[in-house]
């Protein structure tokens, strides 16, 4: 009996040495870090799943899971590297403010040095332009000491861009071509259309219309000015003359060919055509052309546009050329000398 007794309590010993040792207790590396994370306040990681694609065949090892997870869980407590110091530079800055830069209802504007009091609204008064571009708050526009808008510009004319910006006043006479020029630097279309219908570039379009006629009218300027520079240079002189041949005809025409022709314009036949053509012996020629404006037109045209430069011209016709051609048929075009003074 006493056997069975003691079998029966060994069995029973045996029973709680196998419930024992069926028992779980938490791991010692886990709870150390457990015990850490409460110790410094923070939250405990989430757990992160990490997939690993391998090629047929190939086996995890239970240490590799072990080490990935370790290996995450040390990458979570590294410090986080800060976030990097973006810094704007200058022109950037300055690109984002003239975004959003206001003006006031009155600006002052200091021109090359001139200064002008006016509204903003006058600026802004036609789109496509210049000024209204500038105070739309797009651009950055530099100031002076004083905090006035600079342009860098001269401003004698200006005073009458914002005239006719104010109420569609339009300059004098006198300095219609001066302010023209200004409205192109600011691009104010109906400035430029009122300008252009008005003397004198009224004048000026209907000229070139004329001077569009005659070929190489500028190139033969030209050659007028440089031959003339290149005489008075080599002669030490005050001045100097030149050869000018202007005609208007397309062919050379006798008086003894007038009475047979209503108009100055007829035909001939290639071949009597080459035989009519020559050139004047002189230093430049103009023409022909056709047109109602006659000789002494272009004259005055050649006169005026090298006064234009400064350049004081005085002429006069001193003949004809008198080249034979066939015949009895000579050439007949006048003959104008151009005397040049520099000083």
């Amino acid at each position: 009996m006493q056997q069975n007794g003691s079998s029966g309590s060994n069995g029973s010993d045996g029973c709680s040495r196998d419930r024992q040792s069926l028992s779980f207790s938490p791991l010692p590396a886990a709870t150390t870090r457990v015990r850490r994370f409460i110790q410094e306040r923070r939250t405990l990681p989430l757990p992160r799943v990490m997939v690993v694609f391998s090629a047929a065949g190939d086996t995890e090892k239970p240490g590799d899971a072990m080490s990935s997870s370790d290996s995450a869980e040390d990458e979570f407590r590294k410090p986080a590297s800060p976030a990097p110091n973006f810094t704007l530079s200058k022109p950037l800055r300055s690109a984002l403010s003239t975004q959003e830069q206001e003006f006031p209802e009155v600006i002052s504007l200091n021109v090359g040095g001139t200064y002008f009091t006016t509204r903003l609204s006058t600026l802004r008064r036609f789109e496509d332009t210049m000024l209204a571009a500038m105070f739309s708050g797009r651009h950055y526009i530099p100031r002076d000491a004083e905090g006035r808008y600079f342009i860098d510009r001269d401003g004698t004319y200006f005073g009458d861009i914002l005239n006719f910006l104010r109420e569609g006043e339009l300059p004098h006479r006198d300095r219609v071509r001066a302010v023209h020029r200004e409205a192109q630097y600011y691009s104010i279309g109906p400035l430029l259309d009122s300008l252009e219908d008005t003397q004198p570039l009224t004048g000026e379009k209907v000229r070139q219309a004329f001077l569009d006629l005659l070929p190489y009218y500028k190139e033969n300027l030209e050659r007028i000015v440089e031959i003339a520079k290149l005489r008075a240079m080599q002669k030490k002189a005050r001045f100097a003359k030149l050869k000018i041949c202007v005609y208007k005809e397309e062919m050379p025409i006798t008086p003894y060919e007038r009475p047979l022709f209503n108009s100055l314009r007829f035909e001939r036949s290639d071949s009597e055509a080459k035989l009519f053509e020559h050139h004047c012996e002189v230093d430049v020629s103009f023409g022909p052309w056709e047109a109602v404006a006659d000789v002494y037109d272009l004259l005055h045209c050649i006169v005026s546009d090298l006064a234009e430069r400064g350049i004081t011209a005085e002429q006069q016709c001193i003949g004809v050329c008198d080249k034979h051609l066939i015949n009895h048929y000579y050439c007949k075009r006048p003959i104008y000398e151009f005397k040049i003074t520099w000083w």
